[in-house]
């Protein structure tokens, strides 16, 4: 294993590059994972526009907008970190809604956003065509090692000290389930792409020796 120093804006163009030149059925189904702390959003952001540059139309959606509604989410309390490692996110209207429409034999027709968490209703965002050869971002935690499926996994990872450090104190009551994903699933032995992110500033890929 060899983890090489690179800057962010590298990062964005190495990515960018490695998903334009990758084929898929269809459309390229592509999974930014990580903690809060660690920014996937903002990484998967980062990448539309450079994507669309090289010929591959992107659409960025957010697993937190795929939430399920308050009363099953916080069936179990609002800070209970079991709840939110297995039961916050709605995979089968992810799927339903995002990945399978961008999958083999999909229509392309993808609903970029299903609820509004904050309002805690549903958030009516309009369907968008993603023509074959699009790319469809998906970013947020704990995306990987359960039902969603995805043909490229970036992932981003943090030592707990440094996710301690950088989670909001208001979420901190969610470390116990990243460490239990970290055990438990490991995505960082099998993410195509894997980005040690303790430091936002100087991320680093590690990549076979």
């Amino acid at each position: 294993m060899r983890v090489r120093p690179i800057s962010p804006d590298r990062l964005v163009a190495e990515l960018t590059g490695r998903l334009a030149r990758t084929e898929a059925s269809g459309r390229l189904r592509v999974a930014v994972d990580g903690p809060p702390a660690a920014g996937p959003d903002a990484l998967a952001a980062a990448l539309v526009d450079p994507l669309r540059a090289a010929g591959r139309p992107a659409l960025h959606v957010r697993a937190a907008d795929f939430l399920r509604p308050a009363s099953v989410r916080l069936e179990q309390g609002r800070t209970n970190p079991d709840a939110y490692y297995e039961g916050w996110l709605d995979e089968p209207g992810l799927r339903r809604e995002v990945l399978d429409p961008a999958g083999p034999g999909g229509t392309g027709r993808v609903l970029p956003s299903l609820w509004d968490a904050d309002a805690d209703r549903a958030s009516r965002a309009p369907y968008q065509d993603l023509p074959a050869g699009g790319v469809v971002l998906v970013s947020g935690a704990l995306l990987l090692g359960g039902t969603l499926a995805f043909d490229v996994a970036v992932h981003l990872v943090l030592s707990p000290a440094a996710l301690a450090r950088r989670t909001d104190p208001a979420w901190r009551w969610t470390l116990p389930a990243f460490a239990r994903y970290a055990d438990e699933v490991d995505p960082a032995s099998f993410a195509d792409v894997v980005v040690r992110a303790d430091d936002p500033r100087h991320p680093a890929l590690v990549e076979p020796a």
